[in-house]
Order: C-alpha cells, then sequence, then structure tokens
C-alpha cells in the first residue's frame, strides 16, 4: 500500500480543487482498503475516502486526517451477472457491458468516477439509475467492523439517495453486483425524451446498444459532462444541485411565483418522481430554475463560472479555489430561493466545508 504525506487531493478530483491530506494511503485489494480503514478507526484518526474523485468539493485547507484512494480493480461478467470492484473506472465498465451485448447501464455512459460511488449516490443520468439493476453491494461495515453483503431492497435507494448517503461513514463500498439483461444487442428502453430526439425514436423504442452510448456521450458531450483535461469548461463535479422534488403544494405555489415573474405562459419543466420515494412528488429542473433566475450559461467572470455548455455544472476555469467556488453555489442557490422560493440542494459531498 502506497503512502504519501502532505499530499496534494485536488489532482485526485475532477474539479482540481482542494488542499493536501496529511496523509494519502493508496489501496489496490480489498484487504489493503480494510486494514487502512481499520488502522485509521483504531487511532481515531479523521478517514476520507476517494474513489474517481468526481462527486467531491474539498476545502482549501485540505483534509487533517488519513485519506484512502480506493484503486481496486476488478471487472467480472459470469452470463448477465456483472461485479465491480469499488475502484474500477465506471466509463470504462459502461463500455465493456456495451461490447458484451449487455443492456441495463449503457445510458450511463460517460460518468465520470469509479463504481463505488455509484450506488453510493444512486447515479442516474438520462432515464436510467443503477438501482435498477444493482443486485448487491459488498461493504466493510465500521460500526460491526466485518464485511457485510447488502441486497438491493436493504440499500434505501431513492433519488440521488441511498443507505449508504443517509449513513455517511459507516459502509465502504467494495464491490458493486449488477444484473444485466441480454436484449439480443438491444438497449433498455430509451425512456429519456431527449435521448429518444437525438437517436430518431419515440420513448420507450429500443435500438442497438452501441447506438444508445454513443448518443448518450454526444449529449453528455454538448454538456461539458465528459471530462476533458484540456478543457476548463469540463473541470466540473457534473451536476452541482439536484433536480427539486416537489409536494402538490409547493409545486403549486411554484408554479404561482413563475407567472408572476416570467407571465403566464411560462411553462416549467414538470415530470412525475418515478424513483422509490418520490411517489405523488413532481419533479422540476434544477437547470432551468438556474437559467431563468438570471443565470445563463457562463455566468461569471472569476475563476469559478457557470459552464459555457450547461447550467448545472460549476467549473473550475483552471486557478479557483473552493472557497471561489463555494461563492458562485452560494449566489446560484440564493438567487434560485428569491426568484422562485425552491432551495437547491448541492449533489457533490462537500469536505471540510459546506454550502
Amino acid at each position: 500500500m502506497q503512502e504519501t504525506r502532505n499530499a496534494p487531493l485536488a489532482p485526485l478530483t475532477t474539479l482540481r480543487l482542494g488542499g493536501p491530506a496529511a496523509r494519502l494511503l493508496t489501496a489496490v485489494t480489498d484487504d489493503e482498503v480494510i486494514a487502512a480503514v481499520r488502522e485509521a478507526d483504531d487511532a481515531g484518526t479523521p478517514l476520507l475516502l476517494i474513489g474517481g474523485g468526481s462527486n467531491l468539493v474539498i476545502a482549501d485547507t485540505g483534509f487533517p486526517g488519513t485519506v484512502v484512494r480506493i484503486a481496486t480493480t476488478g471487472f467480472r461478467l459470469d452470463g448477465t451477472r456483472l461485479e465491480l470492484a469499488a475502484g474500477e473506472d465506471w466509463s470504462a465498465a459502461v463500455a465493456r457491458t456495451v461490447e458484451a451485448g449487455l443492456a441495463g447501464i449503457e445510458c450511463l455512459a460517460g460518468i465520470p468516477g469509479s463504481a463505488g460511488a455509484t450506488p453510493i449516490q444512486n447515479v442516474g443520468a438520462y432515464g436510467q439509475e443503477v438501482s435498477a439493476t444493482v443486485t448487491e453491494v459488498v461493504a466493510y461495515d465500521r460500526a460491526a467492523r466485518a464485511t457485510v453483503t447488502l441486497p438491493a431492497a436493504d440499500c434505501g435507494f431513492a433519488y440521488r439517495h441511498s443507505r449508504f448517503k443517509a449513513d455517511p461513514g459507516r459502509f465502504v463500498v467494495l464491490r458493486v453486483r449488477f444484473a444485466l439483461d441480454d436484449a439480443k444487442g438491444l438497449s433498455a428502453p430509451i425512456r429519456y425524451a431527449e435521448a429518444a430526439r437525438t437517436l430518431g425514436v419515440r420513448p420507450g423504442a429500443r435500438v442497438p446498444l452501441a447506438d444508445a452510448r454513443e448518443a448518450v456521450l454526444k449529449l453528455r458531450t454538448g454538456k461539458g459532462m465528459v471530462l476533458d483535461p484540456e478543457d476548463h469548461d469540463t473541470w466540473s463535479a457534473g451536476s452541482f444541485f439536484t433536480n427539486p422534488l416537489l409536494t402538490s403544494a409547493e409545486h403549486a405555489a411554484f408554479l404561482t411565483r413563475v407567472a408572476e415573474r416570467l407571465g403566464t405562459d411560462a411553462a416549467p419543466p414538470a415530470y412525475p418522481a418515478g424513483e422509490p420515494g418520490g411517489e405523488g412528488l413532481v419533479k422540476t429542473s434544477a437547470a432551468w430554475l438556474i437559467d431563468h433566475a438570471g443565470f445563463p450559461k457562463g455566468y461569471g467572470t472569476g475563476p469559478a463560472r457557470i459552464s459555457g455548455k450547461h447550467t448545472l455544472a460549476l467549473t473550475n476555469r483552471g486557478s479557483a479555489t473552493t472557497a471561489d467556488l463555494l461563492a458562485l453555489a452560494r449566489e446560484v442557490r440564493d438567487g434560485v430561493r428569491a426568484a422562485f422560493g425552491i432551495t437547491l440542494v448541492n449533489e457533490p459531498v462537500t469536505v471540510g466545508v459546506s454550502l
């Protein structure tokens, strides 16, 4: 297991932000991950886990304890059953399942980060969520000091949420198991309207798996959501805010605010919240809220700005600090609340700072 003192953390995140770690351990096996976590727990040392670093906002002061970088590898396919080590590159794993002719995660192509993070956030995009295909999560339970296997039903999946996120720090994801679909080279039904339009089909249609993946990569690239080290407009944590889920009363109040601000012809997006835990709620678009509250693509003049490709991505233009990014995030959040009475919630995990 590799150890580095006073290790820079910014290069380990897609935002390229954050100060150093007092101690960085890079673990390449499950046993090394568990040993590093147990050592920190026994010593009472603050602990931070990093995978692909795509969903992290770390303080400029860094992290005063032990950071464990999970760099485990393992891709095992048995028929339609897939097992991924937590450190496996997620986007590469999706590409391999498409090559194998298996459907279920093809619309999650291009999402940066590691496989172990996907059940924590219940990663989703373009009409798919990992909760639809995850069967089990193997994790180290720090409370029980034991490795446990949690079936999907015990993972508490909801929109961008899970049991792992609800009880942060308790479970260290080691492996994720999925059940995919042998659909003879065809995708799962295309449920997202924008993806269907790009593919030239009606929602619900199936298309060749490779076509579905390529369409999603095209859409993500056009929105700056595929990381390019040479393009600062993609130095982000992806979507910085989650789409709000509103009760019927909250939605009615929101529509009143919209009419007052934009006129009665304005029609903000509204979708039934089909995720577990979202029954009876209405989902609206955080991107729409941000844009119509006066924060368009490219907003900002400092080193942290809204992406020129998508209003949900807050970017580091190369010289930003975490303080710069959070100042922009707070300006956007407060502006949306003032305009529409909705408080946006950040999607990335914050370390040593808060919005």
